[in-house]
């Protein structure tokens, strides 16, 4: 298998740029997500038949714009997740390695690294992300009082602190790193292993091509990367949004308590809350954060040789 290389810094900026590209392709689709989250899996919220439907109910009453609500918190977030993650992931890889660069995929590498990885980011993406989804939530046919609405995210995170405290504002911190970790680790696995085939298998002809085979490849283990990820800890997720977006402070932040109470309630499928747009998300979203990391590397001249 082709390795990145240690090279400090450049890691680093790469995957804030993959981070960006993330947010840009994939927040509409994030946006559904949290909307149905929040209201197929509470008793008393409007109900969506499906994703297409809050999406149409949405346009209908926000235009456009409604699916980026929350997105700039996102792009702060996500650019310094991805630069973080990314970085430290082909840092802590190396280290593992020894500095010594395998043939193919090592489980007992790829595996700690990411985990650890997610981890580390999971304490920055916790205050973000309940930003976020306290935004997001407050749109279309929201039981928000109008006058209890933030009017931006500096908004959401001054009024979180001064009605909650510092500690308000990582509600919820516990169950992003456990999201992180996991399905940071299912994600890298299995980009990391699709590549490997995929590069052993597919021959280029041409060099003239080899940046297209190279950017294809790229898709599909992304992509596939993600939806591997989501599959794996959405439940984590439907927790996180509903503890987050919770209006009581003192409500129960245990996401396997809470995720018994969504099962009660709404059985299986409220476990999967927002799955349609989540996969619909996780693949290009995916996808277009691996290409960008890669195109990075490649520009700022980290060869994976």
């Amino acid at each position: 298998m082709e390795e990145i290389s240690s090279s400090g810094y450049k890691e680093y900026v790469a995957g804030c740029l993959a981070g960006v590209a993330a947010v840009a392709s994939g927040h509409p689709f994030d946006t559904v997500k949290v909307m149905l989250q929040k209201h197929n899996a509470e008793a008393h919220m409007i109900q969506y038949r499906n994703g297409l439907h809050c999406t149409a109910r949405i346009l209908k009453t926000e235009g456009i714009k409604g699916l980026y609500r929350g997105a700039t918190s996102s792009f702060v977030g996500m650019a310094v997740e991805g630069s973080l993650f990314f970085g430290i992931y082909s840092q802590t890889k190396m280290y593992l390695q020894g500095g010594v660069q395998s043939g193919e995929p090592q489980p007992q590498v790829i595996i700690p690294s990411a985990a650890y990885s997610g981890a580390i980011i999971s304490f920055v993406l916790g205050p973000t992300e309940l930003i976020k989804c306290r935004m997001q939530i407050q749109g279309t046919d929201s039981l928000v009082p109008k006058s209890s609405r933030y009017s931006s995210p500096l908004d959401c995170a001054l009024k979180t602190v001064k009605t909650e405290g510092v500690k308000g504002i990582f509600r919820g911190g516990c169950t992003t790193l456990l999201r992180e970790s996991i399905g940071n680790a299912v994600f890298m696995s299995v980009y990391e292993y699709v590549r490997h085939q995929m590069h052993s298998n597919i021959k280029v002809s041409s060099s003239n091509y080899s940046n297209l085979v190279d950017i294809g490849i790229g898709i599909a283990a992304g992509g596939l990367g993600g939806v591997g990820f989501w599959l794996t800890v959405l439940p984590l997720d439907v927790a996180k949004t509903l503890i987050q977006t919770n209006p009581d402070k003192n409500c129960p932040r245990n996401p396997f308590r809470v995720l018994s109470s969504v099962y009660q309630r709404a059985g299986f499928k409220g476990c999967y809350a927002g799955l349609g747009p989540t996969i619909s998300r996780a693949f290009p979203a995916n996808a277009a954060t691996i290409v960008a990391w890669e195109l990075a590397l490649k520009m700022l001249s980290i060869r994976r040789d």
